[in-house]
């Protein structure tokens, strides 16, 4: 056994009220993806690590650059200003397999801050839980794996490949920050990704696909309704069909994706019609999300939801001549798998088994994330961290004792990887 792994965990004891007031700090910077706080909330990260004397690279993502590329993941905000950091404890060994750690500091709008019993950007200390917006989805893991590294790096402990963590941003709308990571050419023999599974190892995630449906009618004064054609009402049509679309879809799923109740969701979650209030309305733009089974291709994900669409014109004669358009836009979350031949899901379950005493689930979830670019670039990677069920909500919250007991078992996993 690394004999550094005690004096590291004892570090990490030592400054479970630094993570906390470092949990908090985060929460209070409105990282919300797009604004000029997603920068500032990676700077800042950048300071914390460079006062450590930690080894950083830190440097601004070529946005246009990277979104004109053919397998750019999407991005549904637009950005004019992004930035990437990496940093790294560097191992004994330059010949042993490197780990990454993995966490994206972007977050979700708040919604309405009047469904919220404190301030989404309060961080708030309460019950044992930190709130607000990013708690859960997912600066407390972030918190996790950043004092999982400082303890390592602290105690001038060596694990013998080196210890990486990438702080990314952009994941909430595609993936902008890994990808830009792995562009630049950061690999690692194994990545942990610390979004909220509850302490659960999430070893696989469904795709999601962001569309955009434009279905036409035609204009007419609303005395005479009859002399248009409403595209609310032809929506109408399509909807159902959308809902039957998902249940086939999902009466038979991988194992991995049991648990759940529809392991590939379908939803449609914005809809607008109309420019004036006594006009038939002549175009209805729907904007949603469409699940990606495990394994399967966006392209054959694609085809078979655009052919639904079309069949469901066709049986409507105002729709046969006028279809409804199918666009791909935002964030495309193919799905993703830790790979078989890597030894690393049994890993962080015996290494959390070994440090609390209980045995995580191995499971799938039912939406994107970085998985998939990382696997896709050929690093095996699983989800690990804590909180579970709050994220994109009101009164978002992250448990603090599974953000200490996620750093604790992330500490063992980085200097006994090769017991």
């Amino acid at each position: 056994m690394n004999p550094g792994v005690q004096p590291a965990l004892d570090a990490l004891r030592d400054a479970r009220d630094e993570a906390t007031r470092t949990l908090t700090d985060l929460i209070r910077i409105p990282s919300v993806g797009g604004t000029a706080a997603e920068s500032e909330i990676v700077h800042h990260v950048a300071d914390l690590l460079r006062a450590e004397g930690v080894e950083l690279d830190l440097w601004q993502l070529p946005v246009a650059e990277l979104a004109a590329r053919a397998d750019f993941p999407g991005m549904e905000v637009e950005r004019t200003e992004a930035w990437g950091l990496v940093a790294r404890v560097p191992g004994t060994d330059p010949d042993a397999p490197s780990l990454m750690f993995n966490g994206h500091l972007d977050v979700v709008p708040p919604g309405d801050p009047g469904t919220w019993t404190t301030s989404p950007w309060s961080g708030d200390i309460r019950d044992g839980h930190a709130y607000g917006r990013g708690a859960c989805d997912m600066k407390g893991g972030f918190v996790s794996a950043l004092q999982a590294l400082l303890a390592v790096h602290r105690t001038g402990t060596r694990p013998r490949g080196d210890l990486l963590l990438a702080a990314v941003v952009g994941e909430e709308d595609g993936g902008l920050g890994t990808f830009a990571a792995l562009h630049r050419g950061w690999r690692a023999g194994a990545c942990v990704i610390t979004e909220p599974t509850a302490l659960d190892v999430l070893a696989a995630n469904g795709g999601a696909l962001t569309f955009r449906l434009r279905v036409p009618g035609l204009a007419a004064h609303a005395c005479a309704r009859t002399s248009g054609v409403s595209a609310v009402e032809k929506f109408q049509l399509i909807f159902p069909v959308l809902r039957a679309l998902e249940a086939g879809r999902n009466r038979t799923v991988d194992p991995m994706m049991r648990r759940w109740d529809i392991a590939y969701p379908l939803e449609i979650g914005t809809v607008r019609a109309g420019d004036w209030a006594s006009t038939v309305p002549d175009l209805l733009v729907a904007e949603g999300r469409f699940g990606v089974a495990l394994d399967e291709p966006v392209d054959a994900a694609r085809a078979e939801f655009e052919a639904t669409v079309a069949a469901a014109c066709a049986e409507d004669p105002w729709l046969k001549e006028h279809p409804v358009t199918v666009e791909w836009w935002g964030g495309q979350f193919a799905s993703g798998r830790c790979p078989d031949g890597t030894d690393l899901v049994q890993r962080v379950v015996r290494t959390h088994q070994a440090v609390s005493g209980a045995e995580p689930a191995v499971v799938g979830a039912p939406y994107g994330s970085d998985l998939r670019l990382l696997t896709g670039a050929g690093v095996p990677a699983v989800q690990f961290g804590p909180g579970v069920g709050y994220g994109h909500c009101p009164d978002e919250r992250v448990s603090l004792d599974q953000v200490h007991a996620c750093a604790e078992t992330l500490v063992h996993l980085a200097l006994r990887a090769n017991d």
